[in-house]
């Protein structure tokens, strides 16, 4: 998802402090691609509009998603349009018409909040991989309303990852917390200008703007020292898993 179209744009550069959820998501997913043996067959489930099949060249990569979304609503947050014509596959994400073990990986990335039955949705990865097949998930820990109406949960704690991927047949090679307590609250500190201004029809001004970055100054500090605040809260959370 583009920042800016959510309100995040950096207040000043050098208040880091909350713009990094974006860029350190899109590393992981990146690095862990590379993971992946070239020549395999991917399979991107709700695929979107395919940001990720770039860091794909060296695998045969297959973009699924329902299609439904079009960018478009009035309620949260939107991002005004949206490109569903690279999709390779249109179709419930519990109900992907290909056969068992069709797949030697499957990319699902910030898609678990937006089905209404995320276990279904494992469920139905587990039919779709081969035996040793590679999946690679990410999904905020907590997110404000957006893609509205398809979305169904805030987020997923790493207990959901824990008990329903380990109980549908699969093993969690890694699983990474993104963020922490204070990236998280920076990044929301951050939206504040547009959320005045869209929801309470107020403007700040100089002195506001001033609290804004003395908080980001703070949370930038604390950020640095911190040593475990992430099993609180951060952005989001990377999970990286075979199939028995």
């Amino acid at each position: 998802m583009v920042a800016v179209v959510f309100g995040l744009k950096k207040m000043n550069p050098m208040f880091k402090v909350g713009t990094t959820n974006e860029s350190e998501r899109v590393k992981w997913i990146e690095k862990t691609l590379k993971n992946i043996p070239a020549g395999l067959t991917i399979l991107d489930a709700g695929a979107g509009e395919c940001q990720f099949k770039k860091y794909c060249s060296h695998l045969n990569y297959i973009a699924q998603d329902f299609a439904q979304y079009k960018g478009e609503g009035n309620i949260g947050l939107q991002t005004g349009n949206w490109d569903n014509t690279q999709l390779d596959i249109i179709s419930d994400i519990t109900a992907i018409p290909l056969p068992e073990n069709a797949v030697d990986a499957i990319m699902c990335t910030e898609v678990l909040e937006h089905i209404p039955d995320p276990v279904a949705a494992i469920k139905e990865f587990n039919r779709l991989l081969k035996p040793n097949g590679y999946l690679l998930i990410t999904a905020p820990f907590t997110s404000l309303t957006h893609f509205a109406p398809y979305h169904f949960a805030s987020g997923l704690s790493r207990f959901f990852y824990e008990k329903h991927l380990v109980g549908n047949g699969f093993e969690i090679i890694e699983l990474k917390l993104n963020g922490n307590f204070f990236e998280f609250v920076a990044q929301e500190n951050r939206r504040i200008k547009t959320v005045a201004s869209k929801y309470a029809f107020f403007k700040l001004n100089i002195f506001h703007r001033i609290l804004i970055h003395l908080n980001l100054l703070l949370l930038q500090r604390l950020s640095k020292k911190d040593t475990g605040s992430s099993e609180l809260l951060c952005y989001g959370i990377h999970v990286f898993a075979r199939k028995k």
